[in-house]
């Protein structure tokens, strides 16, 4: 029989006993060992039947265990000693509290997903994965942050496998009541809600619950409420879920409504109001259309109130290739907002030309949420140094006239949180060598360039630990293999083959990720008499672990999971090759550090920074890897091996995979397995235990979270809380009323004649020339601009590289005609090709970027073509 109406059945702890509620509704416990143990020992049984969850387990365990532990002197002692470690943590001081005053007073951090722990199932991959190590990090460094997101009663989906090795999903209910989630509550005891307009003067109403994440608060908001109609209530039913205007109505909940939210929970707890707002990805771009609307019912017009968001928003783009970004219909966007639905006091043509895709190249009808996000904010950056360079480019149009390294998008290379990702016994390695507490500052603060500590452990303790952790996987492997084909049918009787799957003495290859096309999950088959000979080498093989989900709209990922899984089944190699279904955040706590190498393929440069490598190395597992995303940034051979790439312009894609499968076979057979397994003097694989000594004292306090939060809290947060302080009211109307001006000016503004003091095409390295500039401002003056000289080595084309800017100062007043004349040294610092340009660009006070207008002028062609080249 089926239940009419479910509960949720809270136990009632013994006074005592109180403390465990709290633990379990901080999801520290996640990432802090001394609180997982100290659940662990309240029912071990019941502990691994609820997935390491603390509030499950507490629902589970019998009253008579509960008042038997009541009454233990030594459990009680335990508990107080981790409950009051979680005090200490939450409410003294950490690295934030002791930088300048200048910092931000609190940030808040918007995301569609969050990826903090199994029990709160609300990421789907690498993006929500990064966002909850993004708090986690914030929460450690003790930054003031506040985390914005939904919470989807359906989660993303479960992934079984059918007979045939399609991928299936599963769609589990989530209540609220049993997650690590609390309710957040007016003062009168009713939920605290936020409502949108829709139109037709629908309301869509949600409620706000709150994790509590070490010191770090995560609101989240949930549509399922009784007030809401049936279409209202499923918004928020699944992650990246439904058709564009469901989407759309997640982005403008998550944007609008979490900046209502987060007015809410300061207003309730008395928490610092943000200075700092900060996008993860386009989806919450909504946030600052909001923030406007608020400024303008304070009295400031658009423009102003324009000026005054950008100042203190932060936007990170994660997306390398145009199509994965949300794009809507200009007229469904038109359609949410104006007099009959949302922000009604904002011109709807505003809303819809902060989104358009107004330049060349552009689809004119599409509102791209990117885009807004880039014209709503001051700051932005990509996720590594190759990601940054490939987001300027693929946004250079909003900056025309602009070369692409000067489109003003910065990068600050992705990190993971080390306590989470790291294994207890990988840890404990590290502590014995230094002690708990400055291992575990090494792994959340960060700072140091290396951990020179890891070169006093002895090798035979690196190849035990890493023996250890391959055991575990292997164990790990067979129970969720068994799961698996029951899942898919299979008898009892036929799996005794499970028994012998994986070795714990052979070189194990880990490959799990989300599984785009760019990603290549099937590359390892493009042949599959080279990939067999590898697994069954008689003295050398290896063995390869693959997990990964396919989105549930793309059949080409499901074939290629599927295209793997038959590939898996086969008997001949089944033992050495595995397939795990359902990829999360449990199944990758064992995986990472059970690997000896972590492999990745994707097309260069499609993967934007690609972290499930991080992770890995932390754990001792070298990477193997095409130089995409982090790696490209920090590889070096003593970390691990570069993949060959082919990807120059025009390559055809099967040929280029045919090249870089051969690469990767080339590698695995020459030089990775050979020196996995060859052994020194001392009987250990020596060349292989430096490498991973080298790869924790090394690359391991560069992939840290904590080193990328530090990093976004000084370069980008403190300067947007400081153009945030600066552009108050009159300020910002300043600023408006000063680009509407250069704006109106600019088709004025001209370089009318330059001219050197060289009477050669030929000049000696370290001379200086005098430089000479007229320039017509129009209506502008010297103050509204700067005029630079821009020089370098030029190409055969007379493109200047590795330009060096100088700027020129005006000399006297206008002439007759209303001319300046600006002047400057230039100096011949480079032997070669050499040429230099003039260009005049908008100045102002406030500006973060002299290309943020996207306004720049030059000489006219025909002034270029009489100058010519400078010097060769």
């Amino acid at each position: 029989m089926k239940a009419i109406r479910r509960f949720t059945v809270r136990p009632v702890l013994p006074d005592p006993l109180r403390p465990l509620s709290d633990l379990a509704r901080n999801l520290r416990w996640s990432w802090h060992a001394e609180t997982r143990d100290l659940f662990r020992s309240v029912d071990p049984e019941r502990w691994a039947a609820s997935g390491g969850d603390p509030v499950r387990l507490l629902g589970s365990v019998p009253p008579a265990r509960l008042a038997e532990l009541a009454g233990d002197d030594s459990f009680l002692s335990r508990l107080a000693a981790v409950a009051d470690d979680l005090r200490d943590y939450t409410t003294g001081d950490r690295w934030y509290q002791a930088q300048p005053e200048e910092l931000p007073s609190a940030i808040a951090y918007f995301s569609p997903e969050f990826g903090i722990t199994a029990a709160l199932p609300q990421y789907s991959g690498g993006l929500g994965i990064l966002a909850g190590d993004h708090l986690k990090a914030a929460s450690d460094l003790g930054v003031p942050l506040i985390g914005v997101g939904l919470l989807y009663r359906h989660g993303y989906f479960r992934q079984t496998l059918s007979r045939d090795g399609w991928q299936q999903e599963h769609y589990p209910v989530l209540d609220p009541n049993e997650l690590p989630v609390a309710q957040l509550e007016e003062p009168d005891g009713t939920p605290a809600q936020v409502a949108l307009a829709l139109p037709g003067g629908r309301q869509l109403h949600a409620r706000i619950w709150l994790a509590q994440v070490g010191r770090v608060p995560l609101l989240m908001l949930d549509s399922d409420v009784e007030e809401n109609d049936l279409g209202e209530r499923g918004v928020t039913d699944r992650l990246y879920g439904g058709g564009s205007e469901h989407r759309l109505l997640q982005e403008m909940l998550l944007g609008i409504g979490g900046v209502r939210a987060v007015r809410t929970y300061c207003r309730l707890t008395g928490h610092p109001e943000p200075e700092v707002f900060h996008t993860n990805e386009g989806h919450a771009g909504f946030l600052g259309l909001e923030r406007i609307a608020e400024l303008c019912a304070e009295g400031l017009d658009f423009d102003a109130a324009l000026e005054s968001v950008r100042a203190g928003t932060v936007f990170t783009t994660h997306t390398p290739v145009p199509a994965g970004i949300d794009r809507f219909d200009r007229e469904l966007v038109a359609r949410h907002f104006g007099p009959d639905a949302e922000l009604p006091r904002i011109d709807v043509d505003r809303v819809l030309r902060l989104g358009m895709e107004s330049y060349p190249g552009g689809e004119p009808n599409l509102f791209n949420m990117a885009v807004m996000g880039l014209r709503l904010a001051q700051r932005a950056n990509g996720v590594s140094l190759l990601h940054g360079n490939v987001s300027r480019e693929m946004f250079s149009g909003l900056w025309p006239g602009f070369d692409a390294d000067e489109v003003p998008i910065t990068s600050v290379t992705n990190g993971v949180h080390a306590p989470t990702w790291v294994a207890p016994e990988v840890f404990r390695l590290g502590a014995r060598q230094i002690g708990d507490r400055r291992a575990a500052d090494a792994m959340t603060v960060g700072g140091s360039e290396r951990w020179d500590s890891v070169a006093d452990i002895p090798d035979q303790d690196i190849w035990d630990l890493r023996r250890v952790l391959r055991e575990q996987l292997v164990e790990e492997v067979r129970e969720r293999l068994r799961a698996s084909w029951r899942q898919r049918g299979a008898g009892t009787a036929e799996l005794g083959w499970i028994d012998n799957v994986l070795d714990p003495d052979v070189l194990t290859i880990g490959f799990a990720r989300r599984v785009p096309s760019y990603k290549r999950l099937t590359l390892m088959l493009r042949d599959r008499d080279r990939l067999m000979d590898l697994l069954l080498h008689s003295e050398r093989p290896v063995q390869i672990v693959v997990a990964g989900k396919a989105h549930p709209a793309d059949d080409g990922g499901k074939r290629l999971v599927q295209e793997l899984v038959r590939f898996t089944d086969d008997p001949r190699v089944r033992h050495r090759i595995v397939f795990l279904p359902d990829y999360g955040m449990a199944m990758a706590q064992k995986l990472y550090p059970g690997c000896d190498i972590w492999l990745n393929n994707p097309l260069r440069p499609l993967e934007a920074c690609g972290t499930s490598g991080m992770k890995a190395a932390l754990n001792g597992c070298l990477n193997l890897s095409v130089l995409d995303g982090w790696w490209d940034e920090w590889f070096q051979p003593d970390f691990g091996w570069a993949i060959p790439t082919a990807d120059g312009v025009g390559t055809d894609p099967d040929h280029r995979d045919d090249l870089e499968a051969a690469a990767l076979y080339d590698l695995l057979e020459q030089r990775v397995t050979p020196r996995f397994y060859e052994r020194g003097r001392s009987g250990l694989p020596d060349r292989w235990i430096e490498m991973v000594r080298h790869t924790l004292s090394l690359l391991g306090p560069k992939v840290l979270a904590g080193r990328m939060v530090r990093e976004y809290v000084e370069r980008l947060y403190a300067p947007a809380a400081l153009s945030h302080r600066s552009t108050g009211p009159d300020a910002a109307r300043d600023l408006a009323a000063w680009k509407g001006k250069v704006r109106a000016a600019w088709p004025e503004v001209t370089v009318d004649h330059v001219e050197t003091s060289a009477s050669e095409a030929l000049a000696e390295l370290g001379t200086t020339l005098g430089l000479r500039v007229r320039v017509g401002l129009g209506a502008l003056g010297p103050d509204d601009v700067e005029v630079q000289a821009v020089s370098g080595r030029v190409d055969e084309e007379d493109r200047i590289g590795d330009a060096t800017v100088v700027p020129l100062k005006p000399v006297g007043s206008p002439d007759q005609d209303g001319r300046w004349v600006y002047e400057g040294p230039l100096s011949l610092d480079r032997t070669g090709p050499f040429g230099y340009t003039v260009r005049i660009l908008p100045a102002h006070r406030l500006l973060a970027s002299s290309a943020e207008l996207g306004l720049v002028a030059g000489p006219s062609e025909e002034l270029v073509e009489a100058a010519g080249l400078l010097m060769r």
